[in-house]
């Protein structure tokens, strides 16, 4: 491809100074660690894609949005990255067309807008899956949760297509090594918009799981026992005193004797459906067990990209201050690791899918117990 005589004198006159002082160290450190992100960025998130794909007992609405998240990360990698990666092999010059640059900057920004839109859906669907469980399981269908992944599509798009209309400029930025936003002071750029949304974002997606946490913290709270006798007949246990565990446990098909009083004309169920009742503090660990996990990606999002939004809102507001480029160069990498962490999460962080990764991919199946059919809580 011939290169754009406006990118390479841009490239080329702006920095000059700069590119003599990058040391080879410093270049091969910088095209060692940008490799080793690009595989991991591909790979990990590959891996568990296709785990997501092929094990159906997956096939739900948390796992879907993960999938739409590995998605992004795998386009972010395996199109983005490559373009850096030549650019710092030739000494932080751009070599391609100014459209090349637009397109590579789009994608870049919609990945990580993406990111942001979908881990703050993700913590409203968290907070609903614990606080409000029995509407999450009716609603929350796959078509649902397709119709969010379209929804957060569209909005990234939204965001990150304006600046291909010269509406907050991408061009190649040397000391970043990318095209992505030029920054420059807020009076004669619109970047700060497009920066004060993303902070918006991280920040209301901070305050879901605060209130998730709230939630699980009131409900763990321990009132004083008051014991009231309650009535038996024929060891039925009804009346103020009684828990409602002999009552549930022969709705559940396993009480015997005559029915309780108090639910007389109510029909005994003894189908699997109706045991399943039973596991709700199960399925509450398992919920949680899930949020954790979502929420330690929010958490290495927030902490991969925050440098470098600093360093942005740095350019905007600090007028004849310039970032240090070691500052500089960290948070650019930082935000590039941030693309090959979430696999590493996955695998640590949530048993359910360590053992479907051991059984599906590895094919190391273990001997397992027979799971009890149900747990009285």
């Amino acid at each position: 491809m011939i290169p754009s005589p406006s990118m390479a004198n841009y490239s080329h006159a702006g920095d000059h100074t700069i590119l003599q002082n990058v040391s080879p160290l410093a270049t091969f450190l910088k095209l060692t660690s940008l490799g080793f992100i690009i595989g991991v960025g591909v790979v990990g998130n590959l891996l568990i894609s296709i785990l997501l794909v092929k094990d159906k007992s997956l096939h739900r609405a948390p796992y879907y949005f993960l999938l739409d998240l590995c998605a992004s990360d795998i386009l972010r990698s395996a199109i983005c990255f490559p373009f850096v990666f030549t650019s710092v092999k030739n000494g932080s010059v751009w070599t391609y067309s100014t459209l090349t640059c637009k397109v590579i900057a789009f994608l870049g920004v919609l990945s990580c807008f993406h990111t942001a839109f979908m881990l703050f859906c993700v913590s409203v669907t968290r907070y609903l899956a614990i606080a409000h469980h029995r509407f999450y399981t009716k609603r929350l269908t796959f078509w649902t949760c397709l119709a969010v992944i379209c929804m957060v599509w569209t909005l990234s798009v939204a965001m990150a297509f304006p600046p291909v209309l010269d509406v907050g400029t991408y061009s190649f930025i040397p000391e970043e090594d990318q095209c992505t936003f030029q920054h420059r002071s807020f009076r004669v750029n619109d970047s700060l918009g497009f920066m004060l949304l993303l902070a918006l974002i991280l920040l209301a997606t901070q305050l879901v799981y605060l209130k998730l946490i709230f939630f699980v913290h009131d409900r763990r709270k321990m009132k004083p026992v008051q014991f009231v006798p309650a009535v038996s007949q024929n060891w039925t246990f009804h009346g103020p005193g009684a828990s409602g565990q002999a009552a549930a446990n022969w709705l559940a098909g396993f009480g015997r004797g005559p029915t309780p009083p108090t639910l007389l004309g109510i029909r005994q169920n003894s189908n699997a459906a109706g045991r399943r009742r039973l596991l709700v503090l199960d399925e509450f660990k398992t919920e949680k067990r899930i949020s954790r996990m979502f929420y330690i990606m929010t958490f290495f999002f927030l902490a991969l990209w925050g440098p470098y939004l600093v360093a942005c809102y740095w350019r905007v507001f600090a007028r004849g201050l310039l970032v240090p480029r070691g500052y500089l160069t960290a948070a650019v990498w930082m935000s590039f690791a941030q693309a090959g962490v979430n696999p590493f999460i996955c695998i640590f962080s949530n048993r359910e899918l360590r053992r479907c990764f051991s059984t599906t991919l590895l094919y190391c199946r273990k001997s397992r117990l027979p799971r009890e059919p149900y747990c009285v809580i």
